[in-house]
């Protein structure tokens, strides 16, 4: 049973914001678009991405869809067609609004995040997705890059992402045919860590973020951040980059779970890492 509370404060028309027991559910909500991102969408996920950063009752984000899709991607009416023609800094605002949430924000946001995708994906749908943290799947979820059926290439960083998941030939392939795929098969390419059965993706994304809930929220963010960073450098850079890292965390972290962890291995032989977390309690 769902204990999802709605808030209309932070909630806007195309976005819906919900919370559980320490999750921040982002729903996109524009069921008959298939929830294709509209320019006014991306401004409400703009406001509501800083908002939560700063909000307590968000320990983990999940990013989904309403009704039947996640998203068809950039909504060609509003986003392509009504922009066109329009005054270069407004256009290049709208692009701009796009591209902070869906990479710039989402990609190195403080908090963790999963993408639970239900249904329907397609093209710029793709960023969000590979931007999330983590990404899980309906079995009966649909993916395509579509643009080469529409004339155009995948932009808005689209490419870019899904370079950074899948492999060499999968991209191309899918990048080059437009073909669809299902959530088993974006699963063996590394674009979504699972598939699930479809009446079992809620409960599969709700127990993912609760185990995220139960980790040290600096260390949690530390680690991810410090694993986005270290690819692009090469190793001695990383290396260094690492002791660093690990230094601010441990100096910052108001639970001080390095010296709680020594403890209760060395001393109170009450922790077995690997197997299980250090108790947060004491």
């Amino acid at each position: 049973m769902s204990n999802k509370v709605l808030d209309q404060n932070i909630s806007g028309e195309n976005v819906k914001v919900e919370f559980e027991e320490g999750i921040a559910w982002i729903t996109l909500n524009r069921p008959q678009k298939r929830n294709a991102m509209s320019p006014d969408l991306n401004r409400e996920m703009v406001n509501i991405l800083d908002k939560l950063e700063t909000d307590d009752r968000c320990g983990v984000l999940i990013l989904t869809g309403e009704g039947e899709s996640f998203t068809a991607g950039m909504d060609l009416k509003e986003y392509f067609r009504e922009v066109d023609g329009k005054e270069p800094r407004e256009i290049a605002k709208t692009r701009r609004d796009a591209m902070i949430w869906q990479w710039r924000r989402l990609n190195y946001y403080p908090k963790p995040t999963i993408a639970m995708v239900n249904g329907w994906c397609f093209g710029g749908g793709f960023t969000p997705v590979i931007s999330c943290d983590l990404a899980i799947a309906s079995e009966k979820a649909t993916f395509g890059l579509s643009e080469i059926n529409w004339g155009i290439i995948p932009a808005g960083n689209v490419t870019k992402a899904v370079s950074e998941v899948m492999g060499h030939r999968d991209s191309l392939y899918y990048i080059m045919t437009g073909e669809t795929f299902d959530g088993q098969k974006a699963a063996d390419m590394g674009l979504v860590n699972e598939a699930v059965d479809h009446e079992g993706l809620h409960d599969r994304t709700r127990q993912l973020a609760k185990i995220l809930l139960d980790k040290n929220p600096t260390v949690l963010q530390a680690a991810k951040t410090a694993y986005k960073y270290c690819k692009s450098m090469d190793w001695d850079m990383a290396e260094e980059y690492l002791f660093a890292k690990t230094a601010q965390t441990t100096s910052i972290d108001p639970e001080k779970g390095r010296e709680q962890g020594m403890k209760q291995f060395l001393d109170d032989k009450k922790y077995r890492p690997g197997l299980e977390g250090y108790n947060r309690d004491k």
